[in-house]
């Protein structure tokens, strides 16, 4: 067996600031590392887990831009947002800082320096879009023009988000800066450039024969893919005043690349938490480095960054990127632009103290090998039947019935039957079991197995009957709860990787310290006579209705994405002014509101017009309210030729917009005014 690191540096993909973070990066990324790091603890190792918000970009740019705020705001906000949620959902971040820290400009900028000063980048004038009314250079987000694919007349000068084509600003038929709406020109712009092709013989050394077994499938097929397909140089700078300038002169208006700056964000984060030991958890030979990363990020960590490292020649290289697929949501792709996901935040708010279930549906169905879904279904079934009926029914009988029948304390371990022997015998292979599990990166089999250890706990109950058992074998009954106990003690520990919360409930019922791996699987680790605490559900059942109304608010979404989409209908033919002048348009109030007797559709409105109240018979039944509608200052057509509807005489029309789904709305001044005003 292979001897164990010093010491482990575990980096969690940097969550971008331009949003909130949903729970397919939970599934992918940030909980799989987090139970690595905790089991780590657990067994005793020494580990720094590091991870931060990646705060530079065109994106934040562009959302800075049209929220009417500055860049740093926006970055401020979701670094907030995103590091609250982290902390509540008990991710346990050794640090977790950003990049628009002073500490990061610092490392990256000497990162940058010493490659430049060793001759490792390559510099090339290159063309580049720039806006002569903005006087900048456009990033290609900035660019939108006609996919030539598709027609689209809104793509980016980076992807057509209609058919998924990815392009190049050049390749955008009139392209125009969404800065000024003018049309850009190419200008000459020297940048720099990490020769990737150069390092080609080294990747396949260390990755394609190196790593050929034990990386993950996806991981290693992926950078052998872009290995084989041939390396290019790529720009490690770009035009823009966002992000940290390269130290350079010559370079005003240049900043770092937000792929070469982000990944050195590892590097800075563990520089400021520990500023007198960081340097042995990135350059001492002895130290482990484990990305956690998403599919989408395998070449930046495997290939790029590891470049990067091996071109400044200090820093270890990543040990293993055990890169997870993606979660789905309701059979369908998450999506942030379209706002398909669960939030996180809003999970925590929904379901206050709950953040126990959600990491267990999210590990229990991780995507690691292929893309999985996540169903509000499945996730009210597998707390039910899983959570609630399996371990926290094996739990909650153990100790309700030595409550019941021993007064809260452990009892005697007497003589003990095959059953009894074949339960402590499987209950001591567990620990080892789950624990190669997990450093083999397979956790949603090694949360299975802790909940086979319930099952093995449930099993043995049902089998020895403690329950009627007692009434004839008190002895009996107090050694089938001693090992029951035993078994409940070392789901705790075992358990705490996954579900800290619920092992911590479990400890404390159990009335002992958490303990570490080294402790579970022991057939002794409560004494006979230690007492318990009173019993406590670890796990409360989920009804129907609460899932419901987490269904409805996808279908909300769903169908608000739907209305976005739908063509707004194309204009009516023209007419003069003259014509439009003869329309008689006022401001009333409505001042009663009866529907029509034996009709669905139809209201009979009162509405005060100024010169007189006037009878209008309108078909807006279904969407309101008669007496909401009271009071309420409305539009209306007043020459319009007075017609006899339902035995009504109605004298007007009123002014709706209706939506592309058939909703109406009222067409109403934003302030009050008199009733009879002009419509101009």
């Amino acid at each position: 067996m292979a001897s164990l690191p010093k010491r482990y540096t575990v980096t969690a993909a940097l969550p971008y600031a331009n949003g909130p973070v949903h729970i397919g990066h939970l599934a992918g990324v940030y909980l799989p590392a987090d139970i690595y790091v905790r089991y780590l603890r657990s067994a005793g190792r020494d580990v720094k887990f590091i991870c931060g918000s990646d705060e530079h970009g065109v994106p934040i740019t562009i959302r800075a831009q049209k929220e009417g705020v500055t860049p740093q705001q926006v970055v401020d906000k979701y670094h907030a947002l995103i590091r609250d949620s982290f902390k509540e959902f008990n991710v346990s971040f050794d640090v977790y800082s950003r990049t628009s820290s002073a500490t990061h400009a610092e490392v990256s900028s000497g990162f940058f320096t010493k490659l430049n000063n060793d001759g490792k980048f390559i510099e090339q004038t290159t063309q580049q879009y720039f806006d002569e009314k903005a006087q900048q250079f456009l990033a290609d987000r900035y660019i939108v023009g006609t996919c030539p694919n598709c027609g689209n007349e809104n793509a980016y000068g980076d992807q057509c988000e209609r058919c998924g084509t990815s392009l190049s600003p050049t390749e955008l038929i009139n392209p125009r800066s969404m800065l000024s709406g003018a049309q850009p020109i190419l200008r000459d712009t020297k940048h720099w450039f990490l020769p990737l092709d150069q390092y080609e013989p080294w990747l396949r050394e260390w990755i394609i024969e190196g790593h050929k077994n034990d990386w993950k499938t996806n991981v290693y097929g992926q950078c052998k893919s872009w290995i084989d397909q041939g390396l290019h140089p790529r720009a490690v700078t770009r035009d823009l005043d966002w992000g940290v300038p390269v130290p350079v002169p010559g370079a005003e208006g240049k900043v770092l690349y937000v792929w070469f700056d982000a990944p050195i964000g590892y590097i800075s984060a563990t520089k400021e938490a520990f500023p007198d030991e960081w340097e042995t958890y990135w350059k001492d030979k002895e130290s482990k480095l484990v990305h956690f990363i998403g599919k989408d990020n395998i070449v930046f960590h495997c290939i790029i960054f590891p470049v990067m490292l091996k071109a400044h020649g200090d820093y270890v290289l990543p040990d293993n990127v055990p890169a997870n697929e993606f979660l789905n949501l309701e059979g369908d792709k998450i999506s942030t632009s379209r706002n398909w996901a669960v939030w996180l935040h809003e999970y925590l708010a929904d379901f206050p103290g709950q953040a126990d279930v959600l990491r267990y549906v999210l590990c229990a169905n991780a995507p690691e090998t292929k893309d999985n879904d996540f169903t509000w279904k499945d996730f009210q079934a597998r707390n039910n039947n899983e959570l609630v009926a399996t371990l926290g029914n094996f739990v909650n009988r153990a100790a309700v019935l030595t409550h019941k029948f021993f007064e809260g304390k452990v009892p005697e371990l007497g003589e003990l039957t095959p059953i009894d022997e074949d339960a402590f015998a499987q209950l001591a292979e567990f620990p080892a079991k789950i624990g190669e599990l997990i450093e083999n990166y397979r956790f949603r089999d090694a949360l299975a197995e802790v909940l086979n250890l319930a099952r093995l706990g449930n099993k043995y109950l049902a089998e020895t009957q403690p329950w009627h058992l007692i009434k004839t074998d008190a002895a009996r009954t107090g050694t089938v709860l001693h090992v029951a106990l035993q078994i409940a003690a070392a789901l705790a520990p075992l358990l705490e990787p996954f579900l800290p919360e619920s092992a911590q409930k479990l400890a404390n019922m159990l009335n002992v310290e958490l303990g570490n791996w080294a402790s579970a699987g022991r057939r002794d680790a409560l004494p006979a006579g230690h007492q318990l605490r009173e019993a406590a559900l670890l796990f409360a059942k989920i009804e129907d209705a609460v899932v419901e109304t987490q269904v409805q608010k996808l279908l909300d979404t769903k169908k608000e994405n739907q209305l976005a989409n739908t063509p707004v209908t194309p204009a009516k033919t023209d007419v003069s002014f003259d014509d439009f002048g003869q329309m008689d348009l006022r401001i009333g109030t409505i001042v009663a509101a009866e529907k029509v007797a034996k009709t669905k559709k139809l209201l009979k409105l009162t509405v005060d017009v100024g010169l007189e109240q006037r009878t209008i018979v309108s078909g807006i039944a279904e969407y309101f309210i008669p007496e909401a509608l009271i009071g309420q200052q409305v539009q209306v057509l007043l020459n319009l030729a007075p017609r006899e509807i339902k035995g009504i005489q109605s004298q007007g029309m009123l002014l709706m917009a209706e939506n592309a789904d058939g909703m109406l709305a009222l067409m109403q001044p934003s302030t009050p005014v008199r009733n009879g005003s002009g419509v101009a």
